[in-house]
């Protein structure tokens, strides 16, 4: 039956809604950015109420249908039945939810072009890259094979469209990340390099020769790539390298030199960023194995992503023809590579959280003190929580993010808040996470330390800023600092 609303108290009803409606648009209207000093940020006026259009997008899409728990195993996810207590047991991905019999869990869906390219590399990843990856971190020792095999997937340079690539969306690449990132950071960091470092300049700014000469054997992994933009004196700074580019007769002479560059040492291929001596410019310039003067000694004795190889590139005078340089000037051709690889990070780092809460349970359940599983204590579980909660927002964020940027309705901006956040989050409960570990997880057959090492990495490479932001940096801060112009549409910085 309706409750009979006296007319009053209906009337106060519309009115105090009226009220708080007026209310609402004048405090959006005093929040009117003041805009000083806002070069060219790509955000307008209050989009921040939903910065990644997730609300207006939602169901926009076959692919963003939502499903109730009961329809989970249609989705090919685990589901079991507990009769005690009248309750569901449902496993999606790697975090376990209890349910109420009759709740529903909002799950994104996705296709199911989607979800075989997340099942392809996941098979690989357990069945191949699972077994090496301790022998690796003990030894300091990244298998050349490695990329041999992913290419062989069809995972590199994925989202290509010719030249033999799989031609697969953003989400669908993201989602490749993640599962290769669940087992080390520094697979995906190979992986990455390769994609969006070397393949994603060369398409995106090579001449069709260039295009044709080396995109089909990077994309099989026939041949190893690898980007040199930071330099010993120069990493957030790049418009300061000292990589020098002059023309001589038949193309260029490079001279410089470039660190911390993964891949290098076993690179076939080599993007390089130098500084032309005539106007002063950036370019991208594509060097081989073999050119005189070249050289990638390894850097060793790492404390973290010991499963990837890292380097220097040495260069004394090297030709190059004039065949091999990007058409692309300025800071804008390494920051759109950058921004790619960012886009997967985000993805990525939410794959090695989701391993370090799989691990973490598994070992609060085996783990007995005072006569029962570690697991049953209020603290374990809060932690377990937290790390799972963040894990589902960071995931269902970048997938988002993904069809924005499939779409073309992505920014620079909205890249940098999901690697901002995603690498934080993921840091900082892996570091929690690690306490449940006591002091075995200080050894490293438990993997939970290896993971927590190799986010702190990751969350402080590539941390060149987007070139039109006009900051040459791009810590946890400085993303904030890019975020806070776009929000107030004031730069508080030079």
């Amino acid at each position: 039956m309706f409750a009979v609303v006296p007319k009053t108290q209906l009337l106060r009803s519309i009115a105090a809604r009226s009220y708080a409606s007026q209310a609402a648009q004048a405090t959006q209207a005093a929040m009117q950015p003041i805009v000083e000093n806002k070069p060219g940020s790509q955000f307008a006026p209050f989009q921040w109420q939903d910065p990644l259009k997730i609300e207006s997008t939602l169901l926009s899409e076959d692919e963003q249908s939502i499903m109730s728990v009961s329809r989970l195993r249609q989705s090919g996810r685990r589901a079991s039945r507990q009769t005690a207590g009248r309750r569901h047991e449902t496993r999606v991905d790697s975090v376990t939810v209890q349910l109420n019999r009759g709740r529903t869990f909002p799950v994104p869906v996705l296709s199911n072009l989607l979800n075989s390219h997340r099942e392809t590399a996941r098979e690989y990843c357990k069945e191949q890259l699972a077994p090496r990856v301790l022998e690796a971190y003990r030894n300091e020792n990244f298998d050349r094979e490695i990329l041999s095999e992913m290419g062989e997937l069809g995972l590199l340079g994925a989202t290509i469209k010719t030249h033999g690539c799989a031609g697969i969306s953003s989400v669908g690449y993201g989602l490749i990340a993640r599962e290769v990132e669940r087992i080390d950071s520094g697979y995906r960091s190979a992986m990455s390099v390769q994609s969006s470092l070397v393949m994603h300049p060369i398409n995106a700014f090579g001449s069709q020769e260039l295009k044709d000469k080396f995109l089909p054997d990077l994309a099989k992994g026939k041949k190893v790539g690898c980007f040199g933009l930071t330099e010993p004196d120069h990493g957030s700074d790049p418009a300061g390298m000292t990589t020098e580019a002059s023309e001589v007769d038949g193309g260029f002479s490079l001279t410089g030199a470039k660190t911390w560059i993964s891949n290098s040492p076993i690179a076939d291929v080599f993007v390089v960023w130098a500084k032309c001596k005539w106007d002063g410019k950036i370019r991208g310039f594509v060097m081989e194995k073999g050119m005189k003067g070249l050289s990638a000694p390894q850097i060793k004795n790492k404390l973290s992503l010991r499963a990837s190889i890292t380097g220097s590139i040495f260069m004394d005078g090297v030709k190059v023809p004039h065949g091999n340089v990007l058409d692309v000037t300025g800071l804008k051709g390494p920051f759109s590579c950058l921004n790619n690889a960012r886009f997967g990070i985000s993805f990525g780092v939410i794959g090695a959280l989701e391993e370090a809460i799989e691990l973490s349970r598994a070992y609060a359940l085996e783990r007995k003190q005072f006569g029962k599983p570690i697991a049953s204590f209020q603290l374990i579980q809060k932690k377990l929580a937290d790390a799972s909660s963040e894990a589902a927002l960071g995931l269902i964020a970048s997938i988002q993010l993904g069809r924005l940027k499939d779409s073309g309705n992505w920014s620079p901006e909205m890249v940098s808040l999901m690697k901002r956040n995603n690498c934080y989050k993921a840091t900082e409960n892996t570091r929690t996470l690690m306490e449940i570990f006591g002091g075995n997880a200080c050894a490293d057959e438990y993997h939970i330390a290896r993971i927590a090492s190799n986010l702190h990495t990751v969350s402080t490479y590539e941390v060149l800023s987007f070139w039109s932001v006009g900051l040459w940096a791009g810590t946890y801060d400085v993303h904030g600092l890019i975020l806070g112009r776009a929000i107030t549409g004031i730069q508080a910085f030079q």
